[in-house]
């Protein structure tokens, strides 16, 4: 008995080998630098709170990410400036400065929110100031934050990484700072999270 489950394990698993196997550079990921991969297994997400897309993206897919993560794998997010004109610099600081006090879910399903439902025009830093406070921010935290050294340094460093990863297009993955995966060859977004976990493996071999 316990020889043929084992059997029938190996097949429902052979399917799933097989495919990851057929994972290939050029069509489902492109190598984006010839540099090293991050020390630690990492997927990161870029976005921009004014695409639909990545507001869909972030209702459907963001929590299979996170709640199928593998072992030892981070997943993080970095937010464009190419969308938005002005305020997509504004929104960067605004993504950043969730992170550092510690509210971006409940701040990022509120930007996002305000965006894509009820319609909301953004056409100055004051108009974001706003919906902080009217999701329980301190005004007074908010202002020292989106000043702050380490939001500045952390925006300086989601535009890099836009630059680096040649995104042109959101939501994308990559994988390990060296993977982007290629969404024009995929089937399905659970395709898309498929791929993305066969590639956090990638420094390990």
């Amino acid at each position: 008995m316990k020889k043929a489950l084992l059997m029938a394990a190996a097949l429902l698993l052979a399917p799933m080998a097989a495919m990851a196997a057929d994972y290939k550079e050029g069509v489902h990921y492109t190598v984006i630098n010839d540099g090293p991969e991050t020390a630690k297994p990492e997927i990161t997400e870029f976005f921009s709170f004014y695409c639909p897309h990545c507001f869909n993206f972030s209702k459907t897919v963001v929590p299979k990410i996170e709640a199928n993560l593998p072992e030892g794998v981070a997943f993080n997010q970095s937010h464009v400036e190419f969308i938005g004109r002005d305020m997509g610099v504004e929104m960067s600081r605004a993504f950043a400065v969730a992170q550092q006090l510690n509210v971006e879910k409940k701040m990022d399903a509120a930007l996002f929110t305000a965006i894509h439902d009820k319609r909301q025009q953004f056409t100055r830093p004051d108009d974001i100031r706003a919906i902080f406070i009217a999701n329980g921010v301190d005004g007074k935290a908010y202002d020292a934050a989106a000043s702050s050294f380490m939001v500045n340094a952390q925006m300086s460093k989601m535009k890099r990484d836009t630059e680096n990863a040649k995104i042109s297009g959101v939501p994308t993955l990559v994988v390990n700072g060296k993977y982007r995966v290629e969404t024009s060859s995929i089937k399905s977004y659970d395709e898309l999270i498929d791929i993305a976990f066969y590639l956090t493996s990638m420094n390990k071999k």
